[in-house]
Parts: C-alpha cells; structure tokens; sequence
C-alpha cells in the first residue's frame, strides 16, 4: 500500500551519501502507485523529484518537496526474428539487469557494465560507456504522465538522444515519469572491444575469441580499478561531462597541449576526456576537507567522510575555474545539483 512519509532523511538514497531530508518521501512499486500517489492531495501541493537509484545527483540542502524513489521490478523478453526485446522495470538496478542480459546471452549491454543506477535513468541521462550508448539498444520506454496520469509510450525517435541528454532532461523535464525500458538485443553478439583498456583487459586474460561475458568481466574489471564503490566512499560516478568541441576549438587546444586525449565524434566534433583535463591542472587524488577527487581517477569526486553537498560543489567550481584557465575548455557537471 502506497505510503507518504514526512521528514525523511535521503542519505540512504543517494550514492554521495549527502544527508539531507525531504519534507515528504514516497516509494513506488507499480504504475498503480504512482496513480494513487497523484490522487493525493500532498502530492498536489509539493514540488516533485524523481529519484532511482541516487546515484546521478548533488544534494546541496534539504529538500522541500516530495521525493519519489521508483522501485518497479521486473524484466521480460520476446523474440523477435533474429533479436530479442527486453523490458525492464524502471526500478531494476542497472548491473543487475545488464548481468541477467549477459546470463541469457542477450548482447549489446555488456560495454555498460557496472554503471550505478538504475534502468528508468538509462534513457534519461543516455547513459554510455566503453563505446556503446544507451540509444545503441533503446527500443522504446514507457513512461507516466503527470499531468494526465496517463502511460504513454516514447520511440527511439521521439526520445531526442544527444551526449548525456535526452527530450526527458529537455523540454519535457518533469513532465513524465519512465516506468519501464525495453531494450533491443542480439543473440549474435557485435564484440564491440575498440574502446578504453578492454582489449589490453582481455589479451592480459589470454582471451583471443571474448565471449558477451568476457566483455562484461573485462569491463568490470577496469571499472573497479578505477572507480571507488559507493557503498564504501561516497561518489557519484564520472562527476563531469567529457566535452565536446568544434576542429577550431580543438585546434588552439592541441597547439599548445599536442598530447591532449581526444576522440573524433559522430558529428566531426572532438570529445575531450575531462578526467585527463582534470588530472594535467594537478587535481588527481586531491583531498580538501572531506571532500576530493578520486585517486585512481580525477573524473571522479568522492565524500571522504562527512562532506556536505556545498562542500562537493564548492570544490567542483575549483576544477572546473583551473580546466578553463589551462585548457580555454568549461567543463560541464554531469551530476545533478539540487
């Protein structure tokens, strides 16, 4: 039965570990939850955020509104001639749901392992890594509408992919909730190793012929080396966006920084890789209080202890004043800063 609870605390609810409260907290298990939940009167009167897994946001201050934590489970799969379609709960943890992909032989998920977060975020932010996007699989989300309490169904089309965005984070922001995903997979897997450390990973495993499930391991693998786990030291993931630049930015860059990491684009651009752009102004492993970069990778920042979300800000302006001095590039958060 759906329950509204007052005053919560969200410091189990968000990957940093940040603890703040909310005036008002919902779970949700079902599309029938959340109708029930827009019925209620509190509901009415509150501003709303959505959260999955909390692993994509900042909290600066306590929040005065309603959270909504998206909980639905479950996953199904039909073929589909020579592909399968998968629809998961909005609720399921992404890795677990990228691991039951790669148990079944499923393929096209494998290059995402071990992202934190959940499978309703996944269309919302595009989610990518290793190569791959989210758009690479998206099929089709559905998704509740606020303001009709209808559940109405996004394309790929419609969905307006970009690097990191989608129409959710655009002009439909807090218009819709996604309660489920449905992925379009293979069961002849594309081996996609091209990207990062993956094949060095698997040659250093004696790995010539990498199964969906070598790649997934590999990936793992390289994701632990370089990223602190959550449960352990707070964090949130790459806390910036790899930016993306024209050839005559690029151009000025590479000039005076001939050994800048960068790669070409789909649509002739450059991306740099923030985490080199960080680690070169001298941020690598920095600690300021309780707060700091990573040690194994300066794209990463990390509670230490009892860090408070201004803390975390605070010192991500640093950074990002210190890449534009040197570099002439602003970085861009990734995270979410409420």
């Amino acid at each position: 039965m759906l329950q509204i609870q007052e005053n919560i605390s969200l410091k189990p609810y968000n990957s940093f570990g940040i603890d703040v409260k909310a005036s008002y907290f919902a779970e949700i298990f079902s599309e029938a939850d959340l109708k029930s939940l827009f019925e209620d009167e509190v509901t009415k009167s509150q501003k709303l955020l959505v959260i999955g897994g909390g692993s994509n946001v900042l909290f600066t201050k306590d929040y005065e509104g309603l959270v909504i934590k998206i909980s639905i489970k479950g996953i199904e799969s039909i073929a589909d001639g020579g592909q399968i379609l998968v629809t998961a709960g909005a609720g399921e943890v992404w890795n677990d749901f990228v691991n039951y992909c790669v148990e079944h032989n499923f393929a096209g998920v494998e290059n995402l392992s071990l992202i934190p977060g959940t499978v309703g975020a996944s269309p919302i932010q595009n989610i990518g890594a290793y190569g791959i996007e989210l758009k690479d699989v998206f099929e089709s989300c559905a998704a509740f509408e606020i303001k009709t309490g209808q559940i109405k169904t996004f394309n790929f089309n419609e969905c307006h992919f970009g690097y990191r965005e989608s129409i959710f984070k655009g002009e439909l922001k807090g218009q819709y909730i996604i309660t489920s995903v449905t992925f379009r997979l293979s069961t002849q897997p594309a081996i996609n190793t091209s990207y990062g450390a993956i094949e060095t990973e698997l040659q250093h495993r004696g790995i010539e012929k990498p199964t969906i499930a070598d790649v997934s391991a590999a990936v793992s693998h390289i994701r632990v080396s370089k990223l602190p786990d959550p449960s352990t030291i707070g964090n949130a993931g790459s806390f910036f966006k790899n930016p993306v630049i024209d050839k005559h930015e690029f151009a000025e860059v590479v000039a005076k920084h001939p050994d800048v990491v960068h790669y070409p684009t789909a649509d002739h651009k450059i991306k740099l890789a923030a985490g080199w752009l960080i680690e070169q102004c001298g941020w690598k492993g920095k600690i300021v209080g309780q707060t700091g970069t990573w040690k194994n990778q300066a794209l990463v920042l990390v509670n230490h202890g009892d860090a408070t979300g201004t803390e975390v800000f605070d010192f991500s302006e640093q950074i990002i004043d210190s890449v534009k001095s040197s570099f002439g590039v602003t970085l861009e958060r990734e995270v979410n800063i409420l």
